[in-house]
């Protein structure tokens, strides 16, 4: 019992580190791919020179401090020595708590995400996974849900009545999306036969026609599109960012300061990882590598590349780690390319567009399913 204790200690220790850290390294990467998009340098004053005595260690660090690299680390220092203000009237403990239930209930949805296969370690079996659930999903789409506590608490205990009012705005915003992202994932749900992640990814192993891999986006392409969509929203980024636009409207955290400003940044941050992190679960197979199998490559042409199990395993956490990468590239694109949507924009895009088209791809995969007699 301690002995699995440990171990899912130390998968957990190491799956929230990458997370925190990709959370933190994309601060670097929006300010840098908008820069290369838009023709620019790019944020890179943030620079780390050492002593004289040190010199020579300069003409290392130069590359990053040209690229700018370390202003993640001074983003993280101001936040940490900024005042932390509280506005008067407000109430103290529900102002500290918001940031800190945004934040922790984003961090607990990583749980139920596999990043790799089953790691066999003599006679123990590792699923690379902190939380092996038999509803991951439900439980996923809990932690989402808890998360927007958070964001109503912000905005009703700072006594700031445009705080309040943007707290309502991103509260509804988020519950009318949340709608569509769980309609839209009924239909990979219905498709593979369970409500398992890790059961999701391993059914996109088979392959249609011997050779193209049985991966979400091709089972369920329009839910892939809802799904990003509602989930990008939830982000509450760019065009979503109705509940924060920072220097336009007014948003439920305009009244905080300091770190607790730095957690509400550093949520939207881990769930936009999140959402990566999910898409490449549903849709692109997570960890899954075309034509790996527990032995190796097997190709369709009848070639094989035989593999030992620890290359197996590496191979697959990369897949998902690459796949993640991609998604969140491509998040920061549609950040920097799209202008925001009007809120009139934003609830008839939801509610007349996404949600009826989230209940008929339900309704169509349901039938299919019927039909077909199997998952």
């Amino acid at each position: 019992m301690i002995e699995t204790f440990v171990i899912k200690a130390v998968l957990a220790g190491a799956f929230f580190g990458m997370v925190l850290n990709l959370a933190g390294l994309l601060t670097w990467v929006e300010r840098k791919q908008s820069a290369v998009m838009q023709d620019r340098v790019g944020a890179n004053r943030a620079w780390i020179v050492l002593p004289k005595w040190l010199a020579p260690l300069n003409l290392l660090l130069r590359p990053l401090n040209v690229l700018g690299l370390f202003h993640s680390l001074a983003d993280a220092a101001k936040m940490f020595l900024k005042e932390d203000f509280m506005p008067e009237g407000a109430d103290k403990k529900l102002h500290t708590l918001a940031p800190a239930i945004s934040v922790v209930f984003a961090l607990l949805a990583f749980c139920a995400i596999p990043f790799g296969d089953t790691l066999k370690l003599g006679d123990k079996l590792i699923n690379l996974q902190v939380a092996d659930l038999n509803a991951g999903v439900l439980f996923i789409f809990a932690m989402l849900s808890l998360g927007v506590y958070g964001v109503i608490l912000a905005g009703f205990s700072s006594n700031n009545n445009y705080a309040y009012l943007g707290g309502m705005r991103a509260a509804s915003q988020m519950l009318s999306y949340e709608i569509t992202m769980g309609l839209a994932i009924m239909g990979v749900v219905l498709s593979y036969g369970t409500l398992s992640l890790q059961e999701i990814t391993r059914a996109q192993g088979g392959y249609f026609f011997g050779w193209i891999p049985a991966y979400g986006i091709f089972v369920q392409p329009l839910a892939f599109f809802l799904f990003m969509t509602a989930a990008l929203a939830e982000t509450k980024r760019v065009p979503f960012d109705l509940p924060e636009g920072e220097s336009e409207i007014v948003g439920y955290f305009v009244e905080y300061s300091g770190m607790k400003f730095g957690m509400f940044f550093l949520t939207d941050l881990v769930e936009t990882v999140l959402v990566a992190c999910l898409m490449t679960t549903f849709f692109l197979g997570g960890w899954q590598v075309p034509y790996l199998q527990a032995d190796g490559f097997h190709f369709p042409w009848g070639a094989s590349v035989p593999l030992a199990h620890g290359w197996v395993i590496t191979l697959g956490v990369l897949s998902f780690m690459t796949k993640v990468a991609v998604f969140n590239w491509l998040f920061m694109a549609i950040r920097w390319t799209l202008p925001r949507f009007r809120y009139d924009q934003l609830m008839h895009l939801g509610w007349k567009i996404l949600f009826p088209a989230s209940l008929a791809n339900t309704a169509i995969t349901s039938l299919v399913v019927v039909a077909w007699g199997g998952k």
